[in-house]
């Protein structure tokens, strides 16, 4: 068998000392992540990035910048998830607009609120995001060069 690449992008969203997450049901288990998914075919990664956390969370985003490139795969694991993480500012909430079917809800919190052990994260790359926005990890969107013909 070979391996399963996922191409997934995922947005930060700080307010006030709070982040930005999605309660989500995985596998039957109801998981915190990001405003994240996989990206889609003829979309680039800033557009997916804006794309999922609209249907995450209705709210429209923009893309300030990159924070990081994240590479995770379970040992004896077939799939592979390539992640890449955006600092964004929210434009506008559309207050009427239904969230994924998957999601349960948009919820703010803090670090510490996200580490307390009755939460279960998506994968370790959630809390690797935080750690990396917190430590002020900033690359241009630019540095990702799409080539797709529109």
């Amino acid at each position: 068998m070979s391996w399963v690449p996922h191409i997934t992008v995922a947005s930060i969203i700080e307010k006030d000392n709070k982040f930005l997450f999605v309660e989500e049901y995985v596998k039957n288990n109801i998981v915190l992540n990001q405003p994240a998914g996989h990206l889609e075919e003829n979309e680039t990664i800033e557009e997916g990035c804006i794309r999922e956390t609209l249907e995450e969370t209705a709210y429209e985003v923009k893309v300030d910048h990159l924070i990081g490139v994240y590479q995770e795969r379970r040992k004896g694991a077939l799939d592979m998830w390539l992640r890449f993480c955006f600092k964004c500012t929210i434009q506008k909430e559309f207050s009427d607009r239904e969230l994924d079917k998957n999601i349960i809800r948009k919820v703010w919190l803090t670090k510490e609120e996200v580490l307390m052990p009755e939460r279960k994260l998506r994968s370790e790359m959630v809390i690797k995001c935080i750690n990396d926005f917190n430590d002020g990890k900033i690359y241009p969107k630019e540095i990702i060069s799409s080539l797709l013909e529109k």
